[in-house]
């Protein structure tokens, strides 16, 4: 009986374990990011991507495709393009420069309310795909508060599906996914990345769930996951 109850007992402690590991607690948008919803920011300047990767392209892949998932969250972004040029003609292009740093001058001379930081910390080609991990600041050109932090850990597949079972079909299908994994689908991988990682924000100004979103389930701040692709 005293084994019967011991044996019990330690199924009963491994459940609990095993459940509160695995659980994970939600909260709220509003919860989550509080300095959001508190500082209301309306026009976003993009700084070009901290790129700390061995793939000396991955920032231009970035940085090209930020601002859409932005805009259709209900923010102002002002032009990448006109923002790198004036950047440059001013010698602030390395946002390296002002991350933890204050950041009233892009309040002053560009009227922005927040600042987005992003660093590529990985993004290189693994097997027939991308391997990208990437880490989102947004913080308040105000006083320097983070209002919005999370990254991605996304492997985008792009190995083409083989449905003739082998022989020539599988040959091709390998060649086929060599080639799309050399020309292409960084810009893609960087997309789909941005996406997963903003979908999350709060909602802006121009968006019908403006102010009306806090109580929606906020989602974790690190993401990982595998995404594939099929042509």
């Amino acid at each position: 009986m005293k084994t019967r109850i011991s044996f019990l007992g330690y199924i009963l402690v491994s459940v609990l374990f095993l459940t509160s590991c695995s659980t994970y607690t939600k909260i709220s948008r509003g919860e989550q990011y509080a300095k959001m919803y508190e500082a209301k920011p309306l026009v976003f300047l993009v700084m070009p991507p901290i790129n700390n990767s061995t793939n000396v392209d991955a920032k231009d892949y970035l940085y090209t495709s930020i601002s859409k998932p932005l805009i259709e969250k209900g923010y102002y972004v002002l032009s990448p393009l006109l923002t790198m040029e004036v950047l440059k003609h001013e010698s602030a292009y390395d946002a390296e420069l002002f991350i933890n740093s204050s950041l009233a001058a892009f309040q002053k001379y560009f009227g922005a309310d927040a600042v987005v930081f992003t660093e590529i910390n990985s993004w290189t080609k693994k097997g027939f795909g991308i391997e990208t991990n990437i880490h989102f600041i947004v913080k308040s050109a105000y006083n320097s508060d983070i209002l919005f932090e999370r990254s991605c850990d996304l492997y985008l597949d792009l190995s083409v599906q083989n449905s003739g079972g082998g022989g020539f079909g599988a040959v091709f299908a390998l060649v086929a996914s060599a080639i799309n994994t050399a020309v292409t689908e960084h810009i893609q991988a960087a997309r789909m990345a941005n996406g997963y990682i903003l979908r999350d924000i709060p909602r802006g100004k121009y968006s019908s769930e403006y102010m009306q979103d806090q109580d929606v389930a906020s989602e974790k701040k690190d993401v990982k996951m595998t995404v594939k692709e099929y042509y």
